[in-house]
C-alpha cells in the first residue's frame, strides 16, 4: 500500500475530513507531529506522497531571524526534495506557504487583513490542464483562515487559482507539488475550536464567532463535493492509479 507522510504543524489543525477522503481512496497515512517532538525524516524514500498541514505559525522568520517553528528549515528541505524527486505533494494553508517559501517565493503578513470563513476562489487558465484542478469547478467553495499571504510565487510556480483579495490561492511547482492557501480539511468542529482560541482577535476584527461557524457548516457539503474528488485524484497519483490521460509528464525541476 502507498503511504503519504503527513506533517501536522499544529495540534489544532489535523487531517480531519481530508484524512478520511484519502484513506477511503486507499492511501495510508503516516502522521508526524513535530510540535510534540516527532523528528522529520531526512528523505522521503519510504513514502509515496507528502502532505503538509496548516498551523498558527508564520512561514517566514521573525525579526530576529528565528524560523516560525524550529522544524521549518528541515521541513522546507523535505519540500524541496519532494519537488526534485517528483513525490506527489500537497501543502494546505501554512503548508502551501512553506512550499512557496522553500522554492524562493515570498510570504508576508497580509496588508489587507485576514481572510476568515467561507469563500470562493476562481480557477486560472492553467488549471484547465492541471491533473488535479482540471475537474474542479470554475468557482469552488473553500474555507479560509489565514493572516499571512504569499505575495510572490516562486518563479517556477504555475498559478492555478486566485481571489479578488488574494492573488495566489493555489499553485503548482513542477508537475506533482500543489499549494493551497485555503483549507479543505476542516469540519465545523475544527472551525469552532479556532473561533474559541481566537475569540479576542475575532472580536477585535468585527467577526461574530458563532456566525462564522454556522456559515462554514452551511458550505461544508459543497466543499466536500469539490474537494473529495480532488483528494481522490491526489491519492490516485500517489498510488500510480491516476488515469494515463491525467498523469503529469512534465520534466522535474532541477537545481533545488
Amino acid at each position: 500500500m502507498s503511504t503519504a507522510l503527513v506533517i501536522q504543524n499544529d495540534p489544532t489543525d489535523d487531517l480531519r475530513r481530508l484524512g478520511e477522503w484519502l484513506t477511503e481512496a486507499g492511501l495510508e497515512l503516516a502522521v508526524l507531529r513535530p510540535y510534540a517532538g516527532d523528528e522529520l525524516p531526512e528523505t522521503l524514500d519510504d513514502y509515496q506522497a507528502l502532505i503538509v498541514l496548516g498551523g498558527d505559525q508564520s512561514a517566514y522568520p521573525d525579526v530576529a531571524g528565528t524560523p516560525g517553528a524550529p522544524w521549518f528549515p528541515a521541513l522546507e528541505g523535505l519540500l524541496r526534495k519532494a519537488v526534485r524527486h517528483r513525490v506527489p505533494t500537497l501543502g494546505v494553508c501554512l503548508g502551501g506557504q512553506l512550499l512557496a517559501a522553500a522554492h524562493g517565493g515570498l510570504v508576508e503578513r497580509s496588508t489587507s487583513g485576514p481572510e476568515i470563513g467561507p469563500g470562493l476562489v476562481g480557477k486560472r487558465d492553467a488549471a484547465d490542464t492541471d491533473p488535479l484542478f482540471k475537474r474542479v469547478p470554475l468557482l469552488p467553495d473553500v474555507v479560509q483562515w489565514h493572516h499571512d499571504e504569499i505575495t510572490e510565487l516562486p518563479l517556477s510556480a504555475t498559478l492555478l487559482a486566485a481571489s479578488s483579495r488574494f492573488a495566489h490561492q493555489a499553485f503548482r511547482i513542477g508537475d506533482r507539488a500543489w499549494g493551497l492557501q485555503f483549507h479543505i480539511e476542516c469540519d465545523a468542529e475544527m472551525v469552532a475550536d479556532w473561533t474559541r482560541d481566537g475569540a479576542d482577535d475575532l472580536a477585535e476584527l468585527g467577526y461574530d464567532a458563532e456566525a462564522v461557524v454556522l456559515a462554514v457548516a452551511e458550505i461544508l457539503p459543497d466543499v466536500e463535493e469539490v474537494w473529495q474528488p480532488f483528494a481522490t485524484r491526489f491519492a490516485a497519483l500517489a498510488q500510480g492509479t491516476l488515469p494515463d490521460a491525467d498523469v503529469p509528464r512534465t520534466l522535474p525541476l532541477l537545481g533545488h
